[in-house]
């Protein structure tokens, strides 16, 4: 069993209090589905900071059997891409691993291995959402990457795609990630516009291009990359801003903000 580490903390600890944290970031959002989607991008900070942006991403995303979470290793413990194959544990529950996902997953790149997501956060922010949406009706496949480099990454793309391809029940991708780190507000809204732009057109090679290019610090680039490789061969042609705040819409101080944006891709 995969223990929460970050609630109590990132979030709400109890289920009470957590549930009313999820109602009051949908209070004025509602569910508007769009069936299409096949990833999406979400951020991963505490929820004070992104959790109306996450929220703005729930609320478009349909049910499926199982979501892969592309996120971080931001710990750099453990295998550089890592899936965790344990089930995990929230204040809202435990959401079950879908095991024969996992066990079709070509093993040329990722292993099996817990360590990586010992004391990661960016996965674990995302399954409180899943769960208020969602209830219990659905599996999860949580992969962890430490690493960046294009090839890499759209290698992994190509494993998710072959794997979801093959499956008979509905997958989604989504890849945890926070976009600029720490600049002022102007530059900030600046470079994630440069680079959420190459995300809206499924284009791989521009997302990193623009992201070396401008030296975005977004913190997610190789989950949100392998998302992006995986949906395009799976259909997606576009993608939809649902959402993009900084941590200065929340606390006023904008000389040095972190960049949240909420994306789905269909």
């Amino acid at each position: 069993m995969r223990k929460s580490v970050v609630a109590g903390s990132w979030y709400e600890g109890d289920a009470d209090r957590l549930n009313r944290q999820l109602q009051g970031f949908f209070a004025d959002l509602p569910r508007a589905l769009h069936d299409q989607v096949l990833g999406a991008v979400v951020p991963h900070a505490g929820y004070l900071y992104s959790g109306r942006v996450a929220a703005s991403v729930y609320a478009r995303l349909p049910p499926a059997d199982t979501y892969v979470l592309l996120g971080t290793n931001h710990q750099a413990i453990g295998s550089l891409i890592a899936v965790s194959a344990e089930p995990w544990e929230t204040p809202l529950g435990v959401v079950a691993p879908d095991a024969a996902f996992i066990e079709a997953l070509p093993r040329r790149l990722i292993a099996v291995d817990e360590t990586a997501h010992r004391y990661e956060h960016s996965i674990e922010l995302q399954l409180p959402f899943l769960q208020f949406c969602f209830g219990r009706s659905f599996r999860i496949v949580p992969i962890s990457i430490g690493l960046g480099d294009e090839e890499t990454v759209r290698e992994i793309g190509d494993d998710l795609a072959s794997t979801i391809a093959a499956y008979d029940k509905r997958v989604m991708i989504i890849a945890s990630s926070d976009f600029t780190h720490y600049e002022p507000e102007k530059i900030a809204r600046d470079k994630d516009g440069y680079v959420i732009e190459a995300i809206t057109e499924l284009d791989v090679p521009k997302f990193f291009k623009r992201v070396y290019e401008r030296n975005v610090t977004a913190c997610g680039i190789a989950p949100i990359g392998a998302m992006l490789q995986a949906v395009r061969r799976l259909g997606a042609t576009s993608g939809i801003v649902t959402a993009y705040m900084t941590s200065g819409d929340i606390t006023g101080e904008r000389s040095s903000v972190v960049g949240y944006g909420g994306i789905i891709l269909v």
